[in-house]
């Protein structure tokens, strides 16, 4: 009878001690199957799971724009008084709804080619008014043309062309007119061919931004996404020295295996320049775990607080001696057109800039740029981009719009927030057959360890008391 106990003891620490080793044994092969799965599915070539959610996105991504109504042009044009701004909006667009074009495989280089067609729809019942409201906004064309055309004797007549076609410092326009495009009457005066077309956004409808040329991940897991080229070409011809790379992936995918110390690289041709963003917390959507990185200040600093963005200062006299930050000068790529851009409001942007102007209010919480990146695929479930449109002007003797100016000026336009977060139905698919199974897999781990050390340690306990018992 004591040996019959005895044994069966030690069978269960013998059974308790299998499990654990069983769980034990598991977790680095767990992981190992893991990883060659996430490893096949996030690869970038036809049926995938990656593959799917790439060429067509599956969330709803909208782009909402704020337009600055100026509420004291003629003060501004005849007394160079400070700008005086309000705030209207959203109005808002549903955006990057078109597929990928034109998507060609490289085997040789194990890279895939496409271009990203261009469109918005309006939406009305998440806008507060209709395409049709108006706005008094700067003269786009009018401010333009001192930094375009310098020389004075072509200013005085442009001055007469200004004149003719009844054009000022500022104008009243549609949202429609200010995002897609408007003929100016001051353009159309001109007599040799140029673009009378003017817009924020023009062109855009019916246009495709690339080509992109992207790693596919088939030979090298830890570059799937990451731009190889864009218009053909690895730097982008605006700024000197590394600025000028094209670095990082689109920002809609990453290499999988995202660790809270990675720096995230991305380029966006509306900004045209590569940037980068950092961790700054955990959260948890629709039950998935995901990395919410932003960008950082130090992104948009000046050469004086971070010197690694000397390249970025092109124009000593518009950055003060390259000490503004928080801005960022694009004529370069605009071909000359004096458009800076900066976050919503001018956060975190220097002091100065925002002296002639009243009516912003930077706020952080609405105005940073974010990506929320589920850390085992990469794929970025949610995110907002955020940026704001401005315009330098500069006084001009020789065009009476502008010559009342007794200084500088960078007047924001509109900002805009786009948006996009992973649906409810694609998230439970996304569980399902992503994180579900490595959670499931993971359980099964740590109660077999938990239950195998559990019983042992029982088991064990209770044998050696037995047998204690038995030798008394």
């Amino acid at each position: 009878m004591g040996c019959n106990r005895n044994c069966g003891l030690i069978a269960g620490a013998v059974i308790g001690a299998v499990l654990a080793v069983f769980g034990g044994i598991l977790m680095p092969v767990g992981d190992m199957l893991i990883e060659k799965t996430i490893k096949k599915e996030v690869a970038l070539e036809e049926g995938t799971t990656a593959y799917k959610n790439w060429v067509t996105t599956g969330t709803e991504v909208y782009r909402q724009f704020w337009i600055f109504d100026v509420q004291n042009p003629d003060e501004v044009a005849i007394n160079s008084s400070n700008v005086k701004l309000k705030q209207r909006g959203p109005y808002t667009y549903r955006v990057r709804y078109l597929a990928k074009d034109n998507i060609t495989q490289d085997p040789l280089t194990n890279t895939v080619s496409f271009v990203q067609p261009n469109g918005a729809i309006f939406e009305p019942s998440l806008s507060v008014g209709s395409e049709n409201d108006t706005f008094t906004i700067l003269n786009l064309a009018v401010a333009a043309a001192p930094h375009l055309y310098p020389n004075a004797f072509v200013q005085v007549l442009l001055n007469s062309l200004i004149k003719k076609s009844k054009s000022s410092m500022f104008q009243r326009r549609t949202v429609k007119e200010l995002l897609w495009g408007y003929k100016d009457p001051f353009l159309s005066l001109v007599p040799y061919p140029i673009a009378t077309t003017v817009g924020v956004f023009f062109p855009y409808n019916n246009t495709a931004d690339g080509v992109y040329q992207v790693f596919n991940g088939k030979d090298d897991i830890s570059k799937v996404g990451i731009i190889n080229t864009y218009k053909g070409e690895r730097t982008l011809g605006y700024w000197s020295d590394y600025c000028d790379l094209i670095n990082g992936t689109d920002a809609a995918t990453f290499p999988p295996f995202v660790e809270k110390t990675r720096v995230l690289e991305f380029f966006s041709s509306d900004i045209c320049r590569s940037i980068y963003a950092v961790f700054a917390e955990e959260l948890n959507l629709k039950g998935i775990n995901v990395y919410r990185f932003v960008l950082p200040p130090k992104a948009f600093a000046s050469p004086v607080q971070n010197p690694d963005n000397h390249c970025f200062c092109t124009d000593r006299e518009i950055s003060n001696n390259c000490t503004f930050f928080g801005v960022l000068d694009i004529s370069k790529c605009k071909e000359g057109k004096p458009v800076i851009l900066s976050l919503p409001h001018l956060l975190h942007a220097s002091p100065e800039i925002a002296e002639t102007l009243e009516g912003l209010n930077p706020n952080e919480e609405e105005h940073k740029t974010y990506l929320d990146v589920e850390p085992i695929t990469g794929f970025t479930l949610r995110f907002a981009k955020r940026l704001q449109v401005n315009i330098l002007v500069k006084p001009a003797k020789k065009i009476d719009a502008l010559k009342g100016l007794k200084r500088n000026y960078i007047v924001p336009i509109l900002w805009l927030n786009e948006t996009g977060t992973i649906g409810t139905e694609k998230a439970e698919m996304f569980k399902s057959q992503v994180t579900g199974k490595i959670n499931l897999l993971g359980t099964v781990e740590m109660v077999l360890l938990s239950v195998g050390v559990v019983m042992f340690v029982a088991f064990m306990i209770s044998y050696c008391a037995c047998r204690s018992k038995t030798a008394k």
